[in-house]
């Protein structure tokens, strides 16, 4: 499975992700998020958002989700990107990873929104905001997700921005959980994808 402090300058390419910004029209929870390219620095507040807003699969799985060196293989990876997006007052609000394959598509994953703020519009910005780095900088026409196939309403919710449920599955990686076990033995991932 391809495996989310205060801004620094930070590029991707020609594209300066620390500028770039998007408002939230959820009248409930009004944000403006602030987005930028994750730093080896970054790693600790990641690594705690990301196991914070995995709480929520305790049912299925008991692990830590991922480890500080997972997530700077991430960061450093060939064609790899973990966006952050950042909130008005600098804290943390989301995260997610983009990977380029060389198969003209690239992998979504490690989405993660601080648990508090859930619901408020600030996953449907990062996705989007996502979308149109795959687009623009990685220069593709797909975007492929796994999701645990338990994971119905979530699935939902990415088939209502356009992704399509495919036939495909994809193993689940019991063998690489981290301090933690599975909590069933049926797990596997559905895959989906949107065309850019």
């Amino acid at each position: 499975m391809p495996r989310c402090h205060k801004a620094q300058v930070a590029k991707t390419h020609s594209v300066d992700l620390t500028l770039q910004k998007t408002h939230n029209a959820s009248p409930r929870h009004p944000v403006t998020l602030t987005f930028r390219k994750a730093l080896p620095a970054d790693v600790p507040s990641i690594l705690k958002l990301v196991r914070s807003a995995y709480r929520g699969e305790a049912d299925l799985v008991a692990d830590e989700r991922i480890d500080e060196a997972g997530i700077l293989a991430k960061i450093s990876a060939p064609g790899g990107v973990i966006l952050m997006a950042h909130d008005d007052a600098g804290a943390l609000a989301s995260c997610c990873e983009l990977l380029k394959r060389d198969d003209g598509l690239a992998y979504f994953g490690l989405f993660a929104v601080d648990p508090l703020r859930q619901a408020g519009g600030i996953g449907r910005q990062v996705l989007a905001r996502a979308e149109e780095h795959a687009r623009e900088v990685f220069g593709v026409k797909r975007l492929e997700m796994w999701v645990i196939w338990t994971r119905e309403e979530l699935i939902e919710w990415y088939v209502r921005r356009g992704y399509t449920r495919t036939e495909e599955t994809a193993p689940f990686p019991y063998k690489e959980l981290v301090n933690g076990e599975a909590l069933r033995d049926d797990l596997h991932f559905r895959v989906l994808v949107k065309d850019l």
